[in-house]
């Protein structure tokens, strides 16, 4: 184990930088740093030998310049073992440098700032941090890298017990130091090519952080852990706090992210309970408990076992009445002190406030298929009901305008082929995962006769097109006076033909809403 006697200190993030550098000048080793460092540790008693003292070359262009030079990286490279780097490094007289703590511009920072012009975007790349980082990282035989101050600690006692960090140490850290530049690498280029606006990029770089592992995947013989993406940090379900419960499933986090997207559709008070990605019940309503109240009449019998999302701060009341029925989860964007103490009574129901979250993160979809990636833009589209087209002889009534709006914010959220029966601002009757979609027609209203609901005057929201009038004559026999679709179907006359037969009113949207 080679003995560290010189370290380099150049952080951007002053966490803990004061401590390590003490602690490593008491055990007699040379501090060498840069601008801000170096006089922050100057002020704190620290002595520190400036890197333009180390170099002979005084720091330049405004800071761009100053590491990126033979006497740092040749210090830092040489392997101590070879006689020939030995030998070159005498001959220049450069220094070894043993340890290095580096941290970099903080590029992230810079780009989530609203507005940010793109020379103050360039300006916070940095050249030299990263350099040295990956010097000090590939000779880790030789060299210890240091890019977390959560590892400033560790290193430090193990200089005190053996003069150096060992080789586990040190191999450990060049690996997180390596991690470290790619992942800054990456999101430079991504986010300079987003504000190209290219499109999709030509090469993806993905910029993600393990959060935990969890127990297992979605069975227990899958591995699985959770990841925050450092590009958005902060934002959505990957932020939010567990305020009780047991430890989160990955299933669990699968229904949250969809029982809380759901949720997000609406403005009035909603409770959107899903099972399996699916809402086996969703209700508006005047208050957040009498929508909660009305989501579980839609199917009572689902809803065990769900988890729930709800779209206002949980209050006493609500809580009580989840109170009443096996959940798994719950998912907010806040919860009152009175219903937090309620819920509390139930020690496993997992508890997920999103109030310190900075709002949903809406990033890139990414399914893996087999040597590949698939990746599209989230169906985020605004819907624009003033767009919609009537295209039977019966226009909708005001009530049916206003439910197949509601039907059609569901839908979108129902895997495909997806049918939706509503009525009175609450989901009756769903039709989920059908290959056909007649078949979904026809198990929405079979869900809706089993759970005791009547479909008289229910409207019927379907994700695509009908392919043929079996769907719409199929909605028609179980009471539903209204359809919304996407239309576009080489048969669209046909299904306009049996919806004016039979009465019904039918709004085409122009826009399909696929889950699969």
């Amino acid at each position: 184990m080679k003995k560290i006697s010189r370290a380099l200190l150049s952080v951007s993030d002053k966490t803990g930088i004061v401590e390590f550098a003490d602690g490593l000048a008491k055990l007699g080793i040379e501090i060498v740093s840069t601008g801000g460092t170096a006089k922050l540790l100057r002020e704190n008693g620290v002595k520190v030998r400036d890197v333009s003292d180390l170099t002979g070359f005084p720091e330049m262009l405004d800071g761009r310049v100053k590491t990126l030079h033979p006497k740092v990286h040749g210090g830092i490279l040489a392997i101590r073992s070879n006689p020939e780097h030995v030998a070159a490094v005498n001959k220049h007289h450069i220094d070894f440098i043993d340890l290095v703590a580096v941290n970099l511009y903080p590029f992230e920072k810079t780009a989530a700032k609203p507005d940010v012009k793109l020379d103050e975007l360039i300006e916070n790349i940095d050249i030299g941090g990263p350099s040295m980082i990956r010097s000090a990282a590939k000779n880790f035989e030789d060299v210890v890298v240091a890019v977390d101050p959560a590892d400033y600690p560790v290193v430090l006692e193990e200089v005190r017990k053996n003069g150096g960090a060992v080789r586990e140490t040190r191999a450990r850290l060049a690996r997180k130091a390596f991690a470290k530049t790619a992942a800054y690498d990456g999101f430079i280029s991504a986010t300079l090519q987003e504000r190209a606006e290219e499109g999709l990029p030509a090469s993806l770089h993905l910029n993600y952080q393990k959060i935990t592992d969890l127990r297992y995947g979605e069975n227990p013989h899958q591995s699985a852990a959770v990841y925050r993406n450092n590009a958005v940090a902060g934002r959505g379900l990957a932020a939010a706090r567990q305020l009780q419960g047991k430890e989160l499933s990955y299933n669990n986090l699968v229904d949250l992210e969809a029982a809380w997207r759901l949720a997000q559709e609406f403005s009035e008070p909603v409770t959107a309970i899903i099972k399996h990605t699916n809402p086996c019940g969703i209700a508006t309503g005047p208050t957040l408990v009498e929508s909660y109240e009305r989501a579980l009449a839609g199917d009572p019998v689902s809803a065990f076992g769900s988890v729930i999302a709800f779209n206002r701060s949980v209050d006493l009341p609500t809580a009580e009445a989840i109170s009443k029925m096996f959940v798994e989860a719950v998912i907010a964007p806040g919860f009152d002190p009175a219903a937090v103490e309620r819920l509390a009574a139930r020690k496993n129901l997992r508890v997920m406030d999103m109030s310190a979250t900075a709002g949903d993160e809406y990033g890139l979809q990414l399914r893996c298929i087999g040597g590949g990636l698939l990746v599209q833009t989230p169906d985020t589209l605004a819907e624009k009901p003033e767009d919609w087209k009537c295209v039977t002889k019966r226009p909708p009534t005001d009530e049916e305008q206003r439910m197949l709006a509601f039907a059609w914010r569901v839908a979108k959220h129902v895997k495909s082929n997806a049918i939706v029966y509503a009525r009175d601002s609450m989901v009756v009757g769903v039709g989920a995962g059908q290959m056909s979609r007649v078949d979904s027609v026809k198990l929405g209203a079979v869900k809706a006769r089993d759970l005791k609901h009547s479909l008289e005057g229910s409207v019927v929201a379907s994700d695509a097109f009908f392919p043929f009038p079996d769907g719409v004559e199929e909605a028609a026999k179980a009471g539903a006076t209204a359809i919304i679709q996407p239309g576009g179907s080489v048969r669209d006359a046909d299904v306009i033909e049996a919806a004016d037969r039979l009465g019904l009113a039918m709004l085409f949207t122009g826009t399909r809403h696929f889950r699969h």
